[in-house]
């Protein structure tokens, strides 16, 4: 029989042993549950200023460049159909623990890499790790925030993937412009995060209560409640559109300003990134007390407007018009992010919320990664310039088509 009571003084050990606790309060896990779920996207970020640092390096071809980029979101989609549900039949804790920890291995993949193969492998490794964190974060953050405060919970879940990786990208990129070796310090960094984040996830509470249906939520699949369905349905055009547009300064424009403007700084590439991705938080925060719907018809004209300034940047060489794409493509990404989950996640009920979580991730992440896999096959035909050129109208005429159904479906319930 195993002795439980702590030992005397007479063993010569002190009798008061440290009491570690099981649990942390509920405010606290949900300021660390949403700094967590913004690290995941900070990694996810990282890698935009680093991979033209790695191409130099390596020398591998511009094609690999946009494929490291976007596995992650093929990865992370994968990841999203098979256990994005599944949080809400086992609980959210298990989710929180396990996709950290995997995240924590993507890190030290990147520390030690020493070739393409293992930043590709890294990647997918990390969208695996994501994919499981992203619907099961988001819908704690949303079930821990303070009673008076589950619209700021889901303002965080809005904000934080454009905070995140802009962020991941602009500190990337200043640190590489200060350390010109191997880009060792940021996922050195990372590695620490990811194992705090773990010993947190580890002492948050959980919020549901596990219910049947654990293994029948594997089963690839998307789950809207049938009442929510028109609504997600009139969102999807302006969502794909923004996405789409955000790659373009997260996977395309450090290629782009490389080969088009000649521009080879980490610290530049890692700004214009973080300057789109800083312009979403800002339009999601400053929209958040809008009709969703409103805000939807602006946000898709916005990202309109910042796609059709890429287009122009680069087919005239003028790289100011960059930086005002990236502007008005992240207000557009933001506010039409944070729009569509302030006008679905509130209405479902708390078992349905990772599985909707789900539904809008998968088609967030598949046009922010599928189509720069294609564009890189594109770059390998047709050059950078003109690969990003079809790539930026594409997205235009989405969004476009996004805020004419938006128009349509107004003028027809007035």
């Amino acid at each position: 029989m195993i002795d439980t009571q702590p030992r005397t003084a007479s063993t010569g050990i002190a009798s008061r042993a440290v009491r570690i606790p099981s649990r942390i309060p509920s405010r606290l896990a949900f300021v660390t549950s949403a700094a967590a779920l913004a690290a995941f996207f900070i990694a996810a970020g990282a890698p935009t200023p680093l991979l033209p640092r790695y191409q130099a390096e390596w020398g591998f071809a511009p094609s690999l460049v946009t494929l490291a980029f976007g596995i992650y979101a093929v990865a992370l989609l994968v990841s999203l159909l098979v256990v994005g549900s599944l949080s809400d039949h086992i609980g959210r804790r298990p989710l929180l623990i396990s996709s950290l920890a995997v995240e924590l291995v993507s890190m030290a993949m990147f520390l030690f890499a020493p070739s393409i193969g293992w930043i590709i492998a890294a990647r997918v490794l990390q969208g695996v790790a994501t994919g499981a964190a992203t619907t099961a974060f988001s819908a704690a953050v949303v079930e821990l925030a303070p009673g008076h405060r589950k619209r700021l919970g889901a303002t965080i879940v809005g904000v934080a993937p454009a905070v995140g990786l802009g962020l991941g990208a602009l500190s990337s990129g200043v640190i590489a412009h200060f350390d010109t070796g191997t880009p060792t310090p940021v996922w050195a960094a990372l590695v620490v995060i990811m194992a705090a984040g773990t010993v947190f996830a580890v002492l948050t509470p959980e919020t549901i209560s596990p219910r049947a249906g654990a293994l029948g939520s594997l089963i690839p699949r998307v789950s809207v409640p049938r009442a929510l369905r028109s609504q997600y349905a009139v969102t999807l055009p302006v969502q794909i559109g923004s996405w789409m547009t955000s790659a373009l300064f997260l996977g395309l424009t450090p290629t782009v300003l490389r080969t088009v403007f000649g521009v080879d700084d980490t610290l530049i590439s890692g700004l214009i990134a973080f300057v789109a991705l800083a312009a979403a938080a800002g339009g999601a925060s400053l929209t958040s007390s809008i009709d969703p719907n409103r805000v939807l018809l602006a946000g898709g004209a916005s990202v309109a407007l910042g796609g059709a300034a890429f287009i122009a940047g680069v087919g005239l060489g003028v790289l100011p018009l960059l930086w005002v794409a990236a502007l008005l493509g992240g207000i557009g990404l933001g506010a039409n992010l944070s729009a569509t989950i302030r006008s679905l996640v509130p209405r479902a009920e708390a078992h349905q919320r990772a599985g909707l979580f789900a539904a809008i991730y998968l088609v967030t992440y598949a046009a922010f990664g599928i189509p720069a896999i294609v564009a890189g096959a594109l770059i390998a035909t047709i050059g950078v310039g003109a690969a990003s050129a079809v790539y930026g109208a594409v997205a235009v005429l989405v969004a476009l088509v996004g805020v004419v159904l938006l128009l349509t479906r107004r003028t027809t319930s007035s």
